[in-house]
């Protein structure tokens, strides 16, 4: 794969990204604040497996995967109304999104749950 199809690739995951729904829920715990501490995080985390590369090892990816997951337990303990059922799937399916686009496979961490399964405490 190319560096730039790899980019692209990480880039096209922003499209499952499922925060600005959460922030037309009605929900008073998806404030603007909130969904946008959210994209911050996932923007994070694939600008920074964009700068490792395509050909990165696994484990230095593994690593972007881990500081973005520490990042959305920090946002759990703040308001532990923000990653309920409904949201924890959906942003394990995101983070396996991405980890796929990464190059790596979802099914090795988190006992075949994927990346965040490995580092998540919602």
């Amino acid at each position: 794969m190319s560096m730039q199809d790899y980019l692209n690739k990480l880039k096209a995951a922003k499209a499952d990204y499922p925060f600005q729904r959460w922030g037309e829920s009605g929900l008073d715990q998806y404030s603007p604040e909130a969904c946008a501490a959210f994209t911050k995080i996932f923007d994070k985390l694939i600008a920074d497996l964009g700068k490792l590369g395509v050909n990165a090892d696994d484990e230095l990816k593994l690593a972007a995967f881990e500081q973005a997951v520490l990042a959305l337990n920090d946002l759990d303990d703040e308001d532990d109304r923000l990653i309920e059922t409904e949201e924890r799937e959906q942003l394990c399916e995101l983070v396996n999104t991405i980890a796929t686009a990464a190059g790596l496979d979802p099914s090795e961490y988190g006992n075949g749950e994927g990346p965040a399964s490995e580092w998540r405490e919602w």
